[in-house]
């Protein structure tokens, strides 16, 4: 009788054992831990980036953590707002929404966007749960300004629907239509959503998936990337001006979090094959890590110093 040659190698691959070794003490960490994604920008456009990022986060609940995904769709609803012939609009950085592009904005979020990450989802398994803002009072709104029009200020979340899904070993993921105090709908900008959602929920973490790598010092110097900030150096970044419009939401969603009792709060490049991986359960971590005290900076294994720029914001606050 004829036995198959084993295909495995003749020894361990070290690098690989190396890198679980590396995982265990953040696998150990964050074991039973909440953790909120908000997922948006080039990563959710490429459906090959979508399949692994998805995949990712199946690691992440098999290994032990809450996932809770939290997702807009801008570039979606753009393009179906062109098909009805309805014009884009934005103010202040936030999507002006008529109550016609309200209807678009829930087709293409709840009918659309959230349908397809729930099934790249469940290609492993029966695992995650669709949610709309409106289901449940998850996300309740009332108007944030007249000029916006359907725009929504978040009132409250309803954490224990949410809990109750993980805690039946489901990961929610949760399109950002929010049911109104009118009875009508709102439109919430996602960034927003999740930091309201990790405060309510009482993440550890809330990470932010961008095209970029994290915040910089001065973007075009690709050597000026900022991987630790405290809370207070956080708000002076807010409070200089100086940062990039499409940033601010994020950080303002940040400073939320990490206020309301979240540990950490990341912002990563989402377009960077397994960036949530690297960040979650490896020493060196990527992207910029916002920490809620001082205890949490000290605490934080990742081995990167203050940049120069956040040093000279401590000294200023």
């Amino acid at each position: 009788m004829k036995y198959a040659r084993d295909s495995r190698p003749s020894r361990p691959n070290e690098e690989t054992a190396k890198l679980l070794f590396e995982a265990l003490p953040w696998i150990k960490n964050l074991t039973g831990k909440t953790v909120v994604i908000k997922y948006g920008g080039a990563a959710m456009v490429d459906p090959k980036l979508r399949a692994d990022l998805m995949s990712d986060i199946v690691l992440l609940k098999i290994i032990g953590m809450r996932p809770v995904i939290v997702h807009g769709g801008g570039k979606d609803i753009n393009a179906a707002l062109k098909h009805y012939d309805i014009p884009v609009e934005f103010k202040d950085g936030q999507r002006v929404t008529s109550e016609e592009a309200m209807e678009v904005v829930r087709q293409v979020l709840v009918g659309k966007v959230n349908e397809e990450l729930v099934a790249s989802v469940n290609v492993h398994g029966n695992l995650a749960v669709g949610v709309s803002g409106a289901d449940a009072g998850t996300i309740i709104a009332r108007q944030l300004d007249k000029r916006l029009g359907r725009v929504g200020e978040i009132v409250r979340v309803n954490a224990d629907f949410l809990n109750s899904l993980m805690d039946n070993d489901y990961i929610p993921v949760v399109a950002t239509v929010a049911q109104g105090e009118d009875g009508g709908f709102y439109n919430i900008n996602a960034d927003v959503a999740a930091g309201h959602i990790a405060a309510a929920v009482h993440a550890h973490k809330v990470i932010f998936l961008t095209d970029v790598d994290g915040l910089y010092e001065d973007f075009d110097d690709k050597d000026s990337l900022i991987s630790n900030l405290t809370l207070e150096e956080t708000e002076a970044m807010l409070a200089s001006g100086d940062i990039d419009s499409g940033m601010i939401p994020k950080l303002q969603s940040c400073v939320y979090a990490l206020k309301a009792g979240v540990y950490r709060s990341h912002i990563i490049n989402g377009t960077t094959p397994h960036a949530l991986l690297l960040e979650l359960l490896t020493d060196s971590g990527v992207g910029t890590v916002m920490h809620s005290t001082q205890v949490a900076y000290e605490n934080d294994t990742h081995p990167h110093p203050l940049t120069q720029f956040a040093a000279r914001l401590a000294e200023n606050i």
